[in-house]
């Protein structure tokens, strides 16, 4: 060999190199290869070095992928899925205001920067969600999200990413308040207010099982009002997905005033622990408090499995048929487990709704939530809302690398979601 070619550039052997490991790496582990960009991406001192540069630039080199379409120009051409997935960044919002608080995270009140338009970010803290081993809720709540965009009852998913420690969802921005924030103030709601939401979350529950998904956590806290007063169902971290019609489950989950009784005997159940649900937001809807409701919980719990319904006779003889079939202790005698859906949408409770309208959000909401614009916080919690909104959201730069952080770094692979580019934040 010449001596002219045994002096090649090492830089960019050197980035042949990686191009060749990353091949075999791609072929073993597919769906771990997003999570790989994201890590090399979120790091701009890895990024800013030129053999990586080279690396991320390679297709505008190379024109040819690899016979078995897995070489580098068919990993980062700008239309490949893997672009669009990682083609938004935490540090393209503004971050307003925190709205929300939970186990792993926040949700924050953001406007994207190029658009202005506004969405509710739900950020996600990778360590703690492995701490609790709560991987497979996140990734399950990701998956129902992407189903999601065909209702108008259900909150959106526009994108998902992820930075070395944080997960992001980037949601529907939704500020007429939670069904809980307005019971609260007004105590009960009238039937026909009462009826109107209870027909939105109805056709919501139906799609979601349409789908083979149980939502399994529905309480008036997870049930939101838009700004026109539609119902928004959101929250989708305890879904059961893959549940066929006649299929049964047996994890213990949801929120104790709500529990239906085949659950908390800890006996196999089906998709009518939604229904169960339903009726006990109707009755808390129409009577004040959920219909078992103690203080006590293991009084409440005994409630539920051996008291009888009580119902008082300010409700129509249709809404206390309803809830009769609904809070029906034995699945198998519960309204909706033939017919599912069905068997609500031709209840005589129902009888007023053109479902249809219902649909197509023709029907006049009975009550519209007051706000004034997308920064109208009045319904959200001001324990939130005072909160102060850290820069940290937007950067992992001084993320110490340790053994946990590179565990979390990898934990979600095929996390990213991003629609076609020509809905991109439309």
């Amino acid at each position: 060999m010449a001596v002219t070619e045994s002096r090649c550039d090492l830089t960019y052997c050197k980035m042949r190199g990686i191009v060749s490991v990353l091949t075999a790496f791609i072929k073993e582990r597919k769906m771990g290869l997003n999570d790989f960009i994201q890590r090399l991406i979120s790091n701009p001192h890895i990024c800013q070095h030129s053999a990586v540069e080279s690396f991320l630039k390679i297709d505008e080199n190379q024109n040819e992928a690899t016979a078995d379409g897995l070489g580098p120009a068919s990993l980062f051409q700008p239309r490949s899925s893997l672009a669009e997935e990682t083609q938004i960044k935490p540090s393209d919002f503004d971050y307003l205001k925190i709205i929300g608080k939970g186990s792993f995270g926040k949700v924050l009140l953001a406007r994207h920067k190029e658009s202005t338009e506004y969405y509710a970010v739900k950020v996600l803290q990778k360590k703690i969600i492995l701490k609790k081993k709560e991987q497979k809720h996140i990734m399950a709540e990701r998956s129902v999200l992407m189903k999601n965009i065909k209702h108008p009852f259900l909150v959106g998913l526009h994108y998902s990413f992820q930075t070395t420690d944080k997960l992001y969802f980037v949601l529907d921005y939704v500020n007429g308040g939670e069904l809980f924030y307005h019971l609260q103030r007004e105590r009960v709601f009238l039937e026909p207010r009462a009826r109107f939401y209870a027909a939105e979350i109805a056709s919501a529950l139906g799609y979601l099982h349409s789908l083979h998904i149980v939502y399994r956590d529905l309480k008036p806290e997870n049930i939101l009002l838009d700004s026109q007063g539609h119902i928004v169902l959101t929250d989708f971290g305890l879904c059961k997905e893959g549940l066929e019609p006649n299929g049964t489950t047996t994890t213990f989950c949801g929120t104790p005033e709500y529990l239906a009784p085949e659950v908390l005997q800890k006996q196999a159940y089906d998709r009518t622990v939604d229904w169960w649900c339903l009726g006990s937001v109707l009755y808390e809807m129409l009577y004040g408090l959920p219909p078992f409701y103690s203080r006590n919980t293991a009084e409440m719990y005994n409630n539920i499995l051996h008291k009888s319904l009580v119902l008082k006779p300010n409700v129509s003889n249709a809404g206390r048929e309803l809830l009769e079939g609904l809070l029906h202790k034995d699945r198998t005698q519960r309204l909706g487990v033939k017919d599912d859906f069905l068997e609500l949408k031709y209840h005589a409770f129902f009888s007023p709704i053109n479902w249809d309208d219902l649909m197509a959000k023709k029907v006049t909401p009975p009550f519209v939530p007051s706000v004034t614009g997308p920064t109208d916080l009045r319904h959200f919690d001001p324990e939130f809302t005072h909160l102060p909104v850290t820069s940290s959201l937007c950067s992992t730069d001084n993320l110490t690398v340790t053994s946990s952080v590179r565990e979390a770094a990898g934990a979600f692979p095929g996390f990213s979601y991003g629609p076609p580019a020509d809905r991109a934040f439309m």
